[in-house]
Parts: C-alpha cells; sequence; structure tokens
C-alpha cells in the first residue's frame, strides 16, 4: 500500500558508495528550498570532505566500516561484507519516508532484492548501464530497472535508450535535466595547485576523473597540432596512464591526483575551454560543472551533449575523430570573441534550464505525481 500524499513531503535521497556527493549535495538542498524534508543516506566520502547539509540532514549509513579502510581492494571486499546488512537497515529507515529516491546501485544482481517496499521508488540513471562491467552486470541493471515506479534521465537521448534499448515502460522514463554544479561554495578561496602556476597561455582543461572512454587519448593525438596554448589533464586517474604520458605531445600539464572542491574553481578560473572527448556518455558532471564555472565546452557529439550545445554554451565534433578534435581547439583558441560569447551563455544555461531550482520543481512534481497514483 502506497504512502499517503504529504503536505510536508518526506524525501529520502540514497547514494550507498557516495559515488556524487556534490550532485547529492545540491540536489537535497534545492528539494528542501523548495519545501520537503530531505534526508540523504550515504556513506562517508573517501577522499576528502564534502560540503556540509544545507537545510537537510545527512546520515552516513552505509560501508561504515569499509570507508575507513585505505587498500581498495581490502575496501572493496568489506564493502560487499557490509553491503545487505546495510540495504536492509535502510529498508527499515525507509519506512518514514513519502518517496525514496536512489541515485547509484551497484550490486545489481543483489539489490533488486533489497528495495525498500511500500513507498515510491525513484532511481536516477546517471550512467543508462554500467561502464567496464562484470559478468552479469549488464542483465541485472535491466531487470533492476523494473523494480522502480520511475527512472530519471538527464538527457532525452538516456530517455532514448531506456525506452527503446531496454525496454522501460515509456510512461516510467522522465527527463529531468542535470543541474550545474559549483562545489567550491561554501569553501575559502585557494590558489592554484603548485604544479599549475606560472605561465600565461591559454588553457585547454580536461578535467575528472581518468578512465578508458573519456577519450583522452584522442585528445593528446589532437594537441599534437596545437601552437600557443596549455593542455592541463587534471584528476584522478582510473587506468595506466603510462603509455599515454611517455607519448604525450609538448604543452601539456599532468596534475593526476584528487581535486578538491575549493581547488576546483581556482583551476576552471585559469582555463579558456573546457574539453570533453568522451566516446560515450549520456550526460557528465564535469560538463555542468565547467556550466557553473561559467566555462565554454567542446564536446564530442554524443549522448546528452548535443542537447547542451543547443545552448550555444558547447560545441560539438565528430566523437572519435581526433583531427576533427584538433580543427574545432584551433579554430575556438583563434576567436576570443566566440569563447566570450560561450562563456556568457553558459552562465545564462546555469541560470536558467540548468538552475537547481527547475531542477528542484520538476523532481517534486514527479515526487507528487507518484504519491498520487
Amino acid at each position: 500500500m502506497r504512502a499517503p500524499v504529504s503536505e510536508h513531503m518526506r524525501v529520502h535521497v540514497v547514494d550507498p558508495s557516495a559515488y556524487t556527493p556534490p550532485y547529492n549535495h545540491a540536489l537535497c538542498r534545492a528539494l528542501a528550498t523548495a519545501g520537503a524534508e530531505v534526508s540523504l543516506y550515504t556513506s562517508r566520502f573517501a577522499y576528502g570532505a564534502v560540503a556540509p547539509p544545507a537545510g537537510y540532514a545527512r546520515q552516513d549509513a552505509f560501508y561504515r566500516t569499509a570507508s575507513h579502510v585505505g587498500d581498495t581492494r581490502v575496501r572493496r571486499a568489506v564493502k560487499l561484507a557490509e553491503h545487505v546488512p546495510d540495504m536492509l537497515r535502510y529498508r527499515r529507515a525507509a519506512r518514514a519516508a513519502d518517496v525514496v529516491h536512489f541515485q547509484w546501485l551497484t550490486v545489481q544482481h543483489l539489490d533488486r532484492h533489497l528495495l525498500p517496499r511500500g513507498r515510491p521508488l525513484v532511481l536516477t540513471a546517471h550512467d543508462i548501464l554500467p561502464r567496464e562491467p562484470r559478468p552479469g552486470q549488464l542483465a541485472a541493471q535491466r531487470r533492476l530497472y523494473d523494480r522502480f515506479d520511475a527512472v530519471v534521465a538527464h538527457s532525452e537521448h538516456g530517455r532514448r535508450r531506456l525506452v527503446d534499448e531496454l525496454g522501460v515502460e515509456a510512461d516510467r522514463v522522465h527527463v529531468i535535466a542535470h543541474g550545474a554544479l559549483r562545489p567550491w561554495e561554501g569553501h575559502a578561496e585557494v590558489q592554484l595547485p603548485a604544479e599549475l602556476r606560472g605561465g600565461d597561455r591559454p588553457v585547454v582543461l580536461f578535467f575528472g576523473l581518468m578512465r578508458p572512454y573519456k577519450g583522452l587519448d584522442i585528445l593528446l593525438d589532437a594537441w599534437r597540432g596545437i601552437q600557443g596554448a596549455e593542455l592541463w589533464i587534471v584528476g584522478m586517474p582510473r587506468m595506466d596512464l603510462s603509455a599515454l604520458r611517455a607519448t604525450a605531445p609538448g604543452g601539456v600539464r599532468w596534475l593526476t591526483r584528487f581535486i578538491s572542491d575549493a581547488e576546483i574553481l581556482a583551476v576552471m578560473r585559469r582555463a579558456s575551454l573546457l574539453v570533453a572527448p568522451y566516446r560515450e556518455i549520456d550526460q557528465s558532471g564535469v560538463a555542468f560543472t565547467g556550466l557553473g564555472a561559467g566555462l565554454p565546452l567542446l564536446l564530442s557529439d554524443i549522448g546528452g551533449f548535443p542537447e547542451i550545445a543547443a545552448s550555444g554554451a558547447a560545441r560539438t565534433f565528430a566523437a572519435g575523430n581526433s583531427a576533427a578534435l584538433g580543427e574545432a581547439l584551433r579554430d575556438l583558441l583563434a576567436d576570443q570573441a566566440a569563447l566570450a560569447d560561450m562563456a556568457e551563455r553558459a552562465r545564462a544555461a546555469a541560470a536558467g534550464e540548468y538552475a537547481w531550482e527547475s531542477v528542484a520543481q520538476r523532481t517534486l512534481a514527479l515526487y507528487r505525481q507518484l504519491l498520487g497514483r
């Protein structure tokens, strides 16, 4: 039996592994500002401090032992051991919610059996299907979608994949844009990391977790013909970079570690352009962090990226084509007026269609629709 519609809606946002703390914080704050009573159920973020709750409550309810384990392999094993009891404990806590909104679930073959009952369930499909999947994970993800009353996609492209490729019923899929991210808010401003200081040439920025699908090799190949600018590759590796670093062209600086929220703004303020040469994507938190900083974007023409480009804040190039990327880089670096116009449009998009106030209103409207059934 469904929970009744509540004038004061009680919402649980759940991200067991703390995969996207800036997104979770922005969504919870916006929902709370719009009048909901919001609780974030997550785990301790392993790599640094996160923004304190603003108008919502946070419970570090998952992986309380694993989050303090330093060794990656050991931590993964401890997380798996804690997963079922933590999910069952949360299922009991979910009785206090009117709506439960999961952001990530990564043990798909188990999670579909461990979800709360008697409450509308929503899942945001940040990744439509897992990347670099383990055996059986893709089929389990498809079955997991069947357990949710609504699935949120961040783009029309994502919606089409869910409906056409995965067979999710169209009336259960809802497009709600990813909001512009500003993870540096609330932090004291800091200087650029020492490795990136000095020099006055224009900077093209590749930012975020480094994984094979993000096309760093394509970008480095494209950079061989670029003069008069620097390429900064900034973020934590999730792949072996030794071959790419050994063959990288000139004019490239590397900062391969976790970048704190306070450092992100300093890095983005120094950049002239953010580039995302991804081979595959639905939408990207990196791109929406660039929008939050008012930074022009150069994106591959895949997934939901063309939908961002429609705002005028981004240009696209043919995905996987290093020659096309090189040409686009040269054109933009030579056209300061175009970069200034894109930056203005990025700020406008962040304050308009990608503002969190709009995201919260659309999300609450979805919750009300589910509660009203």
